[in-house]
């Protein structure tokens, strides 16, 4: 199948990520928000991020200008009537999600193909509510959007191989190295990540150490760019315990049990650098 024209539906951090990538590669997109001030808001994000790829040297203005103008924005979902695909990229909220499933089957034309950006949810039950459980799968993008390499593509026991083979040679298209998850909470990257960032959660809560020399030691001792607690303020706390939480009404596992601390710093509003203050002052 060939994808022409693509919906963003959200054009939050990830969603406004997702159009900005989409476009520069060459393809019409359309992106929707809630309202108008959170539409305008999200196309500031994707110019101001375009704008900081030019002033290094990643992009030239002439290639700013053209994927600004194959971006189009929508208040209204009736306007993905002309999408080959569709990434929903709206609040980690199934009743939501499946609400945005159910307009979109209804609105798109039978071959497009419908996916979700969501970094722990059930996509099978996305799937359930559509009659095109064969053209739904996971599309989950790494934040910063423009920068992360990998895409997970999320295969349900209900997508076909046509449309995993369309999904895998976009995500190609867009300069992404894809690997295949299957839809089990968190995939492959946030089964393995959580437990390792709430452990680290839990060093800081038995008083094992500081936040510094835990992100220190882990930097120094594996090699990895930041460490667990700066990743767990840059991802935002709340997002966090909202990852765990689905992980370990599936699983049962203590592995996945979040901190008390965690919740505690979710409840006082201490998200990370979102709202300036987490593991650390920003």
């Amino acid at each position: 199948m060939e994808i022409k024209t693509v919906g963003v539906v959200g054009c939050g951090l990830m969603g406004s990520g997702v159009a900005e990538v989409v476009a520069r590669r060459g393809y019409q997109v359309i992106v929707s928000e809630a309202n108008d001030e959170l539409l305008a808001r999200g196309m500031d994000r994707v110019r101001a991020s375009l704008s900081k790829a030019v002033s290094r040297g990643k992009a030239t203005q002439e290639e700013m200008d053209g994927t600004l103008e194959r971006i189009r924005g929508t208040v209204s979902l009736e306007d993905f009537a002309s999408c080959d695909l569709i990434v929903e990229a709206v609040t980690e909220d199934m009743a939501l999600k499946k609400e945005v499933f159910v307009a979109l089957d209804g609105i798109c034309p039978p071959q497009a193909i419908l996916n979700s950006n969501t970094s722990c949810l059930c996509v099978t039950e996305m799937a359930s509510v559509t009659g095109r459980g064969d053209k739904v799968l996971g599309l989950h993008f790494f934040n910063p959007v423009p920068v992360i390499k990998l895409l997970e593509i999320v295969r349900t026991i209900l997508t076909s191989e046509e449309t995993m083979a369309t999904c895998r040679a976009f995500g190609e298209s867009l300069g992404k190295t894809v690997v295949e998850a299957p839809d089990t909470p968190g995939f492959i990257v946030n089964r393995l990540l959580v437990p390792y960032l709430l452990n680290a959660i839990r060093l800081v809560e038995d008083q094992v150490a500081t936040v510094e020399d835990i992100d220190q030691a882990m930097k120094l001792g594996t090699n990895v760019p930041m460490g667990p607690l700066t990743l767990s303020d840059f991802i935002g706390l709340d997002t966090m315990l909202h990852i765990a939480d689905q992980m370990h009404d599936e699983f049962r596992d203590p592995l996945y049990a979040p901190p008390p601390l965690l919740k505690r710093m979710v409840l006082a509003g201490h998200l990370g650098r979102k709202t300036g203050k987490g593991f650390y002052d920003y």
